[in-house]
């Protein structure tokens, strides 16, 4: 059985939040939304858990700390040990510098390439806009018509209730 797409474009954020909350108590599909900027609000009615990447951005800031704190404990402390001014092999203060500059390191590349990875912007990947002004000045709502309980009337009705600029469809 195939699907088709419907798609619905806004030119205000509250029509399209009218139209994905209306969508979200029907019982609609709702497959995706684009806009030009984040919506307040959309989260919850799309179903979309709150995200992992901060605790990427934590595990992977840690295993930076430790890196860092290990690695020069063993340089200074085993197997280079050198007596400077009569100071301590282990003097942990003196490592801190570089132990924040790991942390932040690890931190920051994990969080990029999980983020790259999770929303698939791998270099080379081609993605076109699914509306030409979605980047501008868009908002485009997306349906997904699996079964029969909604009708091409019941979805004209829709766009138009709130207010949509242009609707169109394609086959999934």
């Amino acid at each position: 059985m195939s699907c088709r797409l419907r798609f619905g474009a806004f030119a205000d954020e509250r029509d399209l939040l009218d139209a994905a909350r209306e969508c979200h108590d029907k019982g609609m599909s709702v497959r995706d939304v684009y806009s030009p900027y984040p919506v307040h609000g959309l989260d919850p009615l799309l179903g979309i858990k709150r995200t992992r990447l901060p605790f990427v951005t934590l595990v992977a800031g840690a295993i930076g700390l430790a890196l860092a704190f290990w690695s020069q404990y063993w340089t200074s402390a085993h197997n280079w040990p050198l007596n400077v001014g009569g100071k301590p092999y282990d003097s942990f203060p003196a490592f801190v510098p570089v132990a924040f500059e790991l942390t932040v390191l690890f931190g920051g590349l994990a969080t990029a390439f999980f983020l790259l990875a999770r929303s698939g912007l791998f270099p080379g990947s081609k993605r076109q806009p699914v509306h030409a002004k979605v980047t501008d000045d868009r908002f485009v709502l997306v349906l997904e018509h699996k079964d029969a309980s909604f009708s091409e009337e019941d979805y004209e009705s829709f766009w138009h209730r709130h207010g949509a600029l242009e609707t169109w469809s394609e086959v999934c």
